[in-house]
């Protein structure tokens, strides 16, 4: 073969090469399900089972991962790449941002706490508890003195949580203050926040309760869990019992509607005996 027709030849394999895994991707496209898709409460993978319906009758009741069913010793393949893919979901949930059109197309004034980035988030918390000047100055103009409740939202540690779950929250709890005769002034959002930035609001506004919507933890379960932190009174050091908590919001569990509905009663409540937490009654 001369060289002319060695070139040609190396030519033909590379072009091969560039388009046989675009028609491998194209393929597993159309025959490839979504493995996170499925329900894990309404799949059970045991083979041959004793008592299969009650097994899924209890399965039902929780996302525990039950009822994998097994290959040898090992996980079958569909259970392995659905853990797989569950904790790819809560990392991304826990190192990415709140995309600032969340706060900017909701007319939610944002603030940061003395944190940097991400990276200085996780492993200080302490600094997501507190405020610069800079940042106080903004909290004083937008919250005003002594307001009688004040609603913010706290990325925390689930962005996935606070775009699922906040707004229609936020728009619980400020419908169901209404009928109590209690009016919200402007919410808003802190960038990396921890839960005892509430307690800095507190001070800095002299606020009577602070409620703060915040993303939780992500698990294996869901990476969109969200829970509320109501706390009368808030200031820094204040001990933790002294807080009023809602966990769980999300589609499996508490949907946000219902929970800003149940937040806004215990907002009032709280407000009226002046406590939260185990001072509640």
């Amino acid at each position: 073969m001369d060289r002319e027709g060695l070139k040609a030849l190396v030519a033909e394999l590379l072009q091969e090469m560039e388009g046989a895994p675009r028609q491998e991707h194209e393929d597993a496209e159309k025959i490839l399900p979504d493995i996170t898709a499925v329900d894990l409460r309404k799949a059970y993978f045991v083979k041959n089972p004793a008592d299969g319906a009650a097994f899924s009758r209890l399965k039902a009741k929780t996302s525990a991962r039950l009822g994998l069913g097994r290959a040898g010793s090992r996980y079958e393949t569909f259970s392995y790449l659905r853990f797989r893919a569950d904790h790819a979901a809560a990392q991304d949930s826990v190192f990415s941002l709140v995309p600032e059109a969340f706060y900017r197309d909701h007319d939610l004034p944002m603030v940061q706490t003395m944190c940097r980035d991400k990276d200085e988030y996780l492993t200080r918390p302490d600094l997501g508890r507190r405020f610069d000047e800079k940042n106080q100055v903004i909290i004083k103009k937008v919250c005003g003195q002594n307001p009688k409740a004040l609603l913010v939202i706290g990325d925390g540690l689930s962005s996935d949580a606070i775009t699922a779950n906040a707004l229609d929250c936020a728009a619980a709890i400020r419908q169901g203050l209404k009928t109590h005769g209690i009016e919200l002034g402007k919410t808003l959002f802190i960038q990396f926040a921890r839960v005892g930035a509430s307690d800095h609001i507190g001070e800095i506004t002299g606020a009577e309760l602070v409620c703060m919507l915040v993303g939780e933890r992500p698990g294996l379960t869901t990476s969109e869990s969200m829970s509320a932190y109501i706390t009368y009174r808030p200031r820094p050091g204040i001990a933790e019992s002294k807080r009023t908590v809602v966990s769980n919001i999300h589609r499996h569990g508490t949907n946000a509607l219902e929970a800003g509905a149940h937040i806004a009663d215990l907002m009032a409540r709280m407000l009226e005996q002046k406590a939260s937490g185990v001072d509640l009654r």
